[in-house]
């Protein structure tokens, strides 16, 4: 009897240490998401290799896809700039987005 109370101990013991691991795991994961998204400069220039598919709707290329997924954190910042809202919300920039594999934010 006085086994089976260790053993209990024991389980309860990894239950707690695995739900730790986890939830430093989770934690870990979003400080590197947070420090990646504060190193991104939001620049709506360094999408300028995107003009030609989201304004013709041509297909995007590498450079394009690449420079979209690096300023995916500040999509929301150009949605709300009246000057860039138009372009964000264009069926070909939804386009080109998709094609890169980057989904348009809801801000």
């Amino acid at each position: 009897m006085i086994q089976w109370k260790i053993k209990m101990k024991a389980s309860q013991i990894n239950v707690v240490l695995a739900a730790v691991v986890l939830l430093v795991v989770v934690l870990g994961y979003e400080a590197e998401v947070s420090v990646a998204a504060a190193a991104v400069t939001c620049n709506p220039s360094q999408l300028d290799s995107c003009k030609q598919p989201i304004l013709f709707g041509t297909p995007p290329s590498k450079l394009c896809c690449t420079k979209m997924k690096q300023q995916k954190p500040c999509f929301c910042k150009y949605i709300k700039d009246p000057s860039l809202k138009k372009y964000i919300h264009s069926p070909n920039a939804k386009k080109t987005a998709k094609t890169c594999g980057v989904p348009v934010p809801m801000c």
